[in-house]
């Protein structure tokens, strides 16, 4: 069965068509800048790459021209080949706890939740829509990044304010990244054979969070009510002082919105180092620049006080610490610096192997010496993917 996997932004599109259950990847790409100027798209088919400029307005056009490439290449014959398409939904509130098979009703609830998720949910109508009008034959599944997290207990999401805005204006913590949180706990229930296990995910991208996870469902999560929660990040401050911002405010004269887009875009290794990536931050590191060996101090120890966290919670019973996504994989000096922290739980790493581990260069696995009381890893993670293996097992349901 092929199952398209979708992530629409305001004015993006990201796509993988795959052949399930076998999990081959036959086509992926991106659209940028739709509905702007100069916009344009790249795809990757098997070994070939193609990049195009194109006038593409809005995302209907956007998955036309999708379409006209997969048939183009003869990636596919018919459009009655693709049986599914997932998309990623980046807020479910508290109604989805797993993928769902979209119909009026879903996406009308979708739609009423938007305000939760302003920047993203919106788009990911936008694109769903245009799928479900360009093949109709196709069962279209949503995919929510919050729905991982909805097993929370709630004493971990309520925050403690009034419980009222709670009930009226469904302010709790949700978490994010879940896709990827649930991507990598199934992968390591293969890897440990194990079917319940107790982890810590550090998901360490520009965007970032930690997750619990106890007997093989999340207990609790870095994120909050939106993803500039927990962690410190690339742009993001993560946890502060509320009282920061109407103090601000009234020194700077800026507006709650300017400030909070501060927070979001122009803070975390940013705001302290100058600089967001990670590449960049690692070269400026070793040449001993003391801004960045600063920020990497603040940004380490914010993930090894989550981590010690999230360790009592499950009780000191934990079967692997794992880091996954582009930081978490290809960032040996993270990886060491958070490490190195933890020692008094009895964790050793094997620094070799750290260095060697990066997923970009195919390798992946265990970084922690066999005297290591918690086993550590190397895992990338792939969202994608599991919005495919999700869609494929609501198709084929949906067969039944």
């Amino acid at each position: 069965m092929k199952v398209l996997a979708v992530n629409a932004g305001s004015s993006t599109l990201k796509f993988r068509l795959y052949e399930m259950p076998e999990k081959q990847l036959l086509m992926k790409g991106n659209m940028e800048r739709i509905g702007l100027s100069d916009s344009h798209y790249s795809i990757r088919i098997g070994g070939e790459k193609i990049e195009k400029e194109a006038v593409i307005s809005d995302h209907s056009e956007a998955v036309q021209l999708l379409l006209k490439e997969l048939m183009e290449n003869k990636v596919i014959r018919s459009l009655k080949e693709i049986k599914a398409v997932g998309h990623r939904v980046v807020h479910g509130g508290n109604k989805y706890s797993k993928s769902v098979v979209l119909n009026k009703r879903v996406l009308k609830e979708i739609t009423d939740i938007s305000s939760l998720a302003p920047l993203h949910n919106p788009a990911n109508l936008i694109g769903a829509t245009a799928f479900m009008e360009a093949i109709p034959d196709s069962v279209n599944v949503a995919c929510f990044d919050t729905a991982f997290h909805q097993t929370m207990k709630e004493a971990t999401y309520l925050y403690p304010i009034p419980y009222e805005w709670y009930i009226k204006y469904d302010v709790r913590k949700y978490g994010f990244h879940g896709l990827s949180h649930k991507y990598i706990t199934e992968t390591m229930k293969k890897t440990l054979k194990n079917e319940n296990p107790n982890l810590i995910i550090c998901h360490i991208g520009n965007g970032a969070s930690i997750s619990a996870i106890k007997e093989g469902v999340c207990i609790d999560t870095s994120m909050g009510f939106t993803p500039n929660a927990g962690l410190m990040m690339g742009t993001r401050s993560g946890d502060i002082d509320h009282t920061i911002i109407e103090y601000i405010s009234k020194k700077t004269g800026f507006s709650t919105e300017k400030i909070n887009e501060i927070l979001n875009k122009e803070s975390g290794l940013q705001g302290i180092a100058g600089m967001s990536d990670l590449r960049d931050l690692d070269r400026a590191y070793e040449a001993g620049e003391e801004k960045v060996k600063l920020a990497f101090e603040m940004y380490t120890d914010r993930m090894v006080n989550y981590i010690a966290q999230y360790y009592l919670k499950l009780k000191g019973q934990v079967d692997g610490i794992v880091f996954t996504a582009g930081g978490g994989e290809n960032d040996p000096i993270i990886r060491k610096l958070v490490l190195s922290k933890l020692e008094a739980l009895g964790v050793v790493l094997d620094e070799k192997v750290n260095e060697e581990m990066m997923t970009r260069k195919g390798k992946e696995g265990k970084i922690t010496t066999k005297d290591s009381k918690i086993d550590c890893y190397v895992i990338p993670t792939d969202e994608e993917l599991m919005i495919a293996m999700d869609t494929y097992a609501l198709a084929k349901e949906n067969e039944k």
